[in-house]
């Protein structure tokens, strides 16, 4: 049997309840605080297990105090992430992962996370990102109404590009092409200035319009690639690690104001530690996959020339983006990965 087929088996158990949008554990007791937890993933990916298990943690710990229950693809929300955010702000939701193109809807600078070829390695993000980046993202996070969790940021791993057709060898490939991507604005903008026509879709959909050929082609870590089975309706991968992604945890302040110190230290204890094992595993998965999609998947791989990339983005583009995050975010970001554009 497919290894990774057998990983599946053995978190589709975990994860039979989230699907049936039921609590993790039904026969629970009563809890002092109950919270809905929403990600946009699949109820088979990495991050729903984490997640699940994170927040079982923290109830037993806890001892029932507070109750989470985690929800996959937003609960099939209608406007997805976007819709979740807004919940998050007004108090509707309690819990929220969201990347930081999505969070920059409501805090700009959080979309400095996914800045095109800013990032080298997931320690350098992370050294960000845990750190006085992640800390001055917080402050505006704050400034909302939202809480976000410094050591919460969960991996996706770099992106790549998958076509149905013909592979991305360099950047002139990508002219004309309808490129899916997800919401927010320095996707549409990379895309844009390459050539390619960025055309959103949500990730709910995305298998759907690469079937039907409403997209030519889509970008993702290889872990998406697998969980939400892609490789059905992509050939190619071209690999590029153009931007890095992962998932903010994000908190309604209000709420999370309310709960008592000693619970918020071992939500901020669990938390630290299953997400570094996250991070790990992702990271691992994702260099493995390199080899799989070949090998078990029957996808073509190459390496794109992404110096071709770079060349046609320009000091232009970063000088735009620098000026929408701001200076203090930008210095910040250039402090840990050198001088852009």
């Amino acid at each position: 049997m497919d290894p990774i087929d057998i990983k599946r088996r053995r978190l589709l158990a975990a994860a039979t309840l989230a699907v049936a949008g039921c609590a993790q554990q039904p026969e629970r007791k009563p809890a002092r605080w109950t919270a809905k937890q929403f990600h946009n993933q699949p109820a088979l990916s990495r991050q729903h297990q984490v997640l699940t298990d994170l927040w079982l943690q923290v109830y037993k710990e806890t001892e029932g105090r507070l109750n989470v229950t985690v929800y996959p693809q937003d609960n099939h929300l209608e406007g997805s992430d976007p819709a979740a955010l807004d919940m998050l702000q007004s108090g509707e939701l309690e819990l929220f992962t969201a990347t930081g193109s999505v969070l920059g809807r409501k805090v700009p600078a959080a979309e400095i996370q996914s800045l095109p070829f800013a990032f080298t390695s997931q320690a350098q993000v992370h050294r960000l990102n845990d750190g006085a980046l992640g800390e001055y993202l917080g402050r505006e996070c704050a400034v909302k109404g939202i809480y976000r969790f410094r050591y919460g940021l969960l991996e996706n791993g770099f992106r790549h590009i998958s076509m149905i057709e013909r592979p991305i060898h360099a950047a002139d490939d990508l002219r004309g092409v309808r490129m899916r991507v997800p919401d927010g604005q320095t996707f549409r903008d990379l895309f844009a200035a390459l050539e390619a026509q960025p055309v959103t879709v949500d990730i709910r959909d995305l298998y759907d319009a690469l079937k039907t050929r409403k997209v030519d082609g889509q970008e993702n870590p290889l872990v998406v690639i697998e969980f939400d089975k892609l490789y059905e309706v992509t050939r190619y991968v071209s690999i590029t690690n153009h931007i890095w992604s992962g998932f903010n945890m994000l908190a309604n302040l209000r709420f999370w104001d309310g709960l008592p110190q000693n619970v918020q230290e071992v939500v901020l204890r669990n938390l630290r530690t299953f997400v570094a094992a996250q991070r790990e595993d992702t990271d691992r998965l994702n260099t493995e996959l390199q080899g799989r999609l070949a090998s078990e998947r029957g996808m073509i791989i190459n390496t794109a020339d992404t110096a071709s990339f770079r060349a046609k983005l320009g000091p232009d583009f970063y000088g735009r983006w620098r000026d929408q995050f701001g200076s203090t975010a930008w210095s910040l970001l250039e402090s840990e990965v050198g001088r852009l554009g």
